[in-house]
C-alpha cells in the first residue's frame, strides 16, 4: 500500500479552517516544488458524465422520502450516512452508509448527508448533501489523502442530481448552515458526530428516536425493488454454498478459513459484500452460536454448520444456513437431529402468512423441537410442561428466525407491537432457523450427542396467499442434501 506524500508529515497534507491547502506548498510541502504543484494544476481531461440515467431504485426512494414527510410535516430531517473509520494508524475500515440513509436516497457514500427541508405547502424539499470532487485548483486531489488520485473518482454534484434524483450540495457548509437553522428538527443518530454537533440545541433523544423507528417499521414491508434484491442476494448465496461443498476435500486439509474464504469470494464476485461475518462451524463448534472465529478443524465423519449470506450491491442481504456432513452422508445419530430440526422448519414455514402472527411460527417449530426432545428422553414431559417452562431452550437456544432486509436482522429499532408482536403482511420478509445444539460438555444428554449442533435456516417472503421461499434451492431434506452433495463432488 502506498505511503502518503510526505510521510514524516502526513498531518500537512490535511487541509483545515485555518490553513486551507492552497495557501500552503513549497516550503511547507517538502519536495513539492512550485513547478511541481503548478503542473498537477493543469492538464487533466474533463471527465464529466453527461449520459447519467437515474438509479433502478429512485422512485422507490422518493416514494419512501414521500411518505417520511407526511410523518413529519414541518419538521427539518436529517438523515447522514456515516464517515469513515479508522482500522489502524492511516487505514480505514471498507465504509458502509448507515442502512436509513441509502433506504432513502441510494446513495453510498461516506460523509453524504439527506435534508429534508420543510416548504410551504405543508412537504419537504430533499437535498442531498455530498463532497463534490476534488479541487484540482488547489491540490486537494492529490495533496489530500482522501482526494481522488489516491482513492477513486467521486460523482459530481451534477452527476449526482441525475442519478439520485435529489438536489445536491456541498456538505461541506452543511454544519455551518445546521447550526445557523431555526425550527423543530430530527437527526438519526450515531453517523455523524460533525452534524450531530452542529445540532446539539436543537434536537431531543426522544424525538430523534421517534425518527429513527419510523424508518425501521418502514422496512417491515418490502417493494417490487426490495423483494428482487433479496432474490438476487439468495440466488448468489446458493451459489456460495455450491462453491463451499466442492472444495471440502481442501477445508479438510487447511481449517474453517477455507470455507470462510470461498464463500467470501462468490460475495465479493457477485455482490457488494458478506451481509454479516460467515459461521463456518465445523465439529462441535457448530454449537456456537455466532461462530465466526472459523479457525477450527474440518474433519469427515462431522457437521458443518454454514451460515451465510451474499449482499447485494444496494446493500440487501441473504441470511442461510445448511447444516452438511462433512463427508457427504449423515450419521444415524446425526440424521435423526438433522430430521427433527427439519420437521421443526417445515411447521414453522407453514405457519408464515399473511394475517398470522409473527411469533407464530417460532411457537410452531418450537412446539415440534419439544416433542423430539420428550420423545427421546432428553427432558421430561408433557410437551406443554416443556413449553411453558421454556425447557427446551437449553438446547434451542434462540428465537427461530427475524425480519430481513438491508440488515440481517432489520427493522431492529422497530416497536415491539409492529413487529415481534405483529400481524405478517404481504412484502414482509424473513428467516425461519429452528436449531437443536447439544454442547460438548453438556452431561446431561448422551455422550454420543454432545458436540452436534443443527440449523436450518431460510428466507421467506410473506405472498398474498402463504409465502414463498426464496432459498428453496438449496436442498433442505436430508436425502436431498446428500444427492446434492454428491452431485457436486462427483
Amino acid at each position: 500500500m502506498s505511503d502518503a506524500l510526505n510521510p514524516e508529515t502526513p498531518e500537512e497534507l490535511v487541509e483545515t479552517e485555518e490553513e486551507p491547502i492552497k495557501q500552503r506548498k513549497n516550503g511547507l510541502y517538502p519536495g513539492v516544488s512550485d513547478e511541481l504543484a503548478e503542473s498537477m494544476k493543469s492538464g487533466w481531461a474533463d471527465t464529466e458524465l453527461h449520459d447519467l440515467e437515474p438509479i433502478e431504485q429512485a422512485a422507490h426512494t422518493a416514494a419512501r422520502r414521500a411518505a417520511l414527510s407526511a410523518r413529519f410535516p414541518g419538521e427539518r430531517l436529517v438523515v447522514p450516512a456515516g464517515n469513515l473509520k479508522t482500522r489502524s494508524n492511516d487505514t480505514e475500515y471498507a465504509f458502509r452508509s448507515s442502512v436509513e440513509y441509502a433506504y432513502l436516497t441510494g446513495n453510498q457514500t461516506e460523509d453524504g448527508v439527506l435534508v429534508m427541508e420543510p416548504n410551504r405547502t405543508g412537504g419537504h424539499d430533499a437535498t442531498i448533501y455530498l463532497l463534490p470532487r476534488s479541487n484540482r485548483e488547489n491540490g486537494e486531489f492529490w495533496l489530500d489523502g482522501q482526494g481522488e488520485l489516491w482513492v477513486g473518482r467521486r460523482h459530481s454534484l451534477t452527476e449526482a442530481e441525475k442519478l439520485y434524483g435529489i438536489p445536491a450540495s456541498d456538505v461541506r457548509e452543511l454544519a455551518g448552515a445546521l447550526r445557523e437553522a431555526t425550527g423543530p428538527v430530527r437527526v438519526v443518530r450515531g453517523f455523524d458526530a460533525g452534524i450531530e454537533a452542529a445540532l446539539t440545541d436543537k434536537v431531543t433523544a426522544e424525538r430523534d428516536e421517534e425518527l429513527r423507528v419510523f424508518l425501521s417499521e418502514a422496512r417491515l414491508v418490502k417493494d417490487e425493488f426490495e423483494v428482487r434484491e433479496l432474490q438476487k442476494a439468495v440466488d448468489s448465496t446458493v451459489r456460495g454454498f455450491e462453491d463451499v461443498v466442492k472444495v471440502l476435500d481442501k477445508a479438510e486439509a487447511t481449517s474453517e478459513r477455507y470455507i470462510e474464504g470461498t464463500f467470501f469470494l462468490r460475495a465479493r464476485v457477485e455482490g457488494n459484500d458478506i451481509g454479516y461475518g460467515s459461521i463456518c462451524a465445523a465439529g462441535p463448534h457448530a454449537t456456537t452460536l455466532h461462530w465466526v472465529r472459523n479457525d477450527g478443524a474440518v474433519r469427515s465423519g462431522e457437521l458443518l454448520l454454514l451460515d451465510a449470506g451474499v449482499e447485494t450491491h444496494t446493500y440487501y442481504t441473504a441470511d442461510v444456513t445448511r447444516t452438511l456432513p462433512i463427508n457427504g452422508r449423515f450419521d444415524a445419530l446425526q440424521k435423526k437431529i438433522y430430521d427433527a430440526v427439519y420437521e421443526a422448519q417445515e411447521a414453522g414455514i407453514a405457519a408464515v402468512k399473511p394475517g398470522g402472527k409473527f411469533r407464530d411460527f417460532h411457537d410452531a417449530a418450537q412446539r415440534v423441537l419439544a416433542e423430539k426432545l420428550v420423545e427421546w428422553g432428553l427432558v421430561e414431559g408433557p410437551v406443554e410442561r416443556v413449553l411453558e417452562l421454556g425447557l427446551q431452550r437449553r438446547w434451542t437456544l434462540h428465537g427461530t428466525g427475524h425480519m430481513l432486509g438491508m440488515d440481517v436482522h432489520d427493522c431492529a429499532a422497530a416497536r415491539t407491537e409492529t413487529y415481534v408482536d405483529g400481524t405478517l403482511e404481504p412484502g414482509m420478509c424473513l428467516t425461519v432457523e429452528p436449531g437443536l445444539y447439544f454442547q460438548a460438555d453438556d452431561v446431561t444428554v448422551p455422550e454420543e450427542y454432545r458436540g452436534i449442533g443443527v440449523r436450518i435456516e431460510d428466507d421467506i417472503l410473506v405472498t398474498e396467499d402463504g409465502n414463498r421461499n426464496l432459498s428453496a434451492a438449496l436442498p433442505r431434506r436430508s436425502d436431498e442434501v446428500e444427492l446434492w452433495m454428491a452431485k457436486l463432488k462427483s
